[in-house]
């Protein structure tokens, strides 16, 4: 089976101002790397908006009308100290929310094996009602969410491997007993959370974080020790990645030294437990990367895993 691409122009419309990391360009560099011919079995789809009533499953209605009739028409309004918002942030930010849930929908369907979601601005820093982070709205969570209220699944799992922790994410599912959240980020590094005794109400959440400098062989031996463990006794029905590509030795916002195998390797090792549990179903969702050159490699690292393991079934 194929792996589907999910991207829309919109997503480049969503501009900050000029010097901010998290900026169009990077998914310039995603389709420059994935425009190799090795990456032409892909199936590519647009991006739909997503539903307003998928906002609703992890934000309150009121600050979804609050966010909106924020939008400015021209120039620019900053959220948070990292966080703006222009003309076209509204319809990139619902293309980003849609195109998790599209790949949900069209995993689950069995239309594909597996999707990846090239889309901006990320998600996983946003919570119930505050933007933050360059992230407006939960788009894993949500798509998560969807997976249980709309697909009737029971035991969904969120890997998120950015380089940041997922405090969105975290936040968002705290009381949720079905979702198993495992998130592997360096620390201390902002947003500050994500300590390994912040367990969720049911003990759902793993945080894994890791030292500065540690390098990819230390995130390995962590997720084999503690994090595959886990999620294979959970057995989820899918697995759901937060792909963060900011713990690369050449991004500029961390200090974690991961190389462009280390993503391969994580990928791999993520597929085998999609495959043992689920049939091979995962949906992966961009988050970070700030160096162009290493986001390109990294992603299509990523990609490539995932082609490969929906040819192997």
């Amino acid at each position: 089976m194929t792996t589907l691409l999910l991207t829309h122009p919109d997503c480049l419309g969503h501009v900050p101002p000029q010097g901010h990391p998290e900026h169009p360009a990077r998914l310039e560099a995603i389709a420059r790397a994935l425009a190799a011919p090795e990456f032409a079995p892909l199936q590519r789809e647009d991006a739909p908006p997503c539903d307003e009533a998928d906002l609703l499953r992890c934000h309150p209605a009121a600050h979804v009308g609050r966010l909106r009739a924020l939008m400015p028409a021209e120039g620019m309004v900053q959220l948070d100290p990292d966080t703006h918002a222009g003309p076209g942030t509204w319809a990139a930010a619902l293309r980003a929310v849609g195109a998790a849930c599209r790949a949900v929908d069209a995993v689950l369907a069995g239309e594909v094996r597996n999707a990846f979601a090239a889309v901006r601005p990320p998600g996983h820093h946003a919570e119930a009602e505050t933007p933050m982070g360059f992230c407006l709205f939960g788009a894993v969570a949500i798509a998560a969410k969807r997976a249980l209220d709309v697909h009737g699944l029971s035991r969904v799992a969120i890997v998120d491997f950015d380089v940041h922790h997922g405090n969105g994410t975290q936040a968002l599912l705290w009381d949720e007993p079905r979702i198993r959240f495992v998130s592997s980020h360096q620390m201390p590094l902002w947003p500050g959370s994500g300590h390994p005794d912040e367990r969720g109400a049911h003990g759902q959440i793993l945080n894994l974080p890791l030292r500065p400098g540690s390098g990819g062989a230390e995130m390995r031996a962590a997720f084999a020790v503690r994090a595959l463990p886990i999620l294979d006794a959970f057995t989820p029905q899918l697995l759901i990645l937060s792909a963060g590509f900011d713990a690369h030795a050449a991004d500029p916002l961390a200090q974690l030294d991961w190389q462009t195998e280390d993503f391969a390797l994580l990928t791999r090792d993520l597929c085998a437990l999609a495959r043992r549990h689920c049939g091979g179903r995962v949906v992966s969702v961009l988050e970070g990367g700030y160096d162009l050159a290493a986001l390109g490699d990294s992603v299509a690292a990523h990609v490539r895993e995932l082609m490969r393991a929906g040819h192997e079934g």
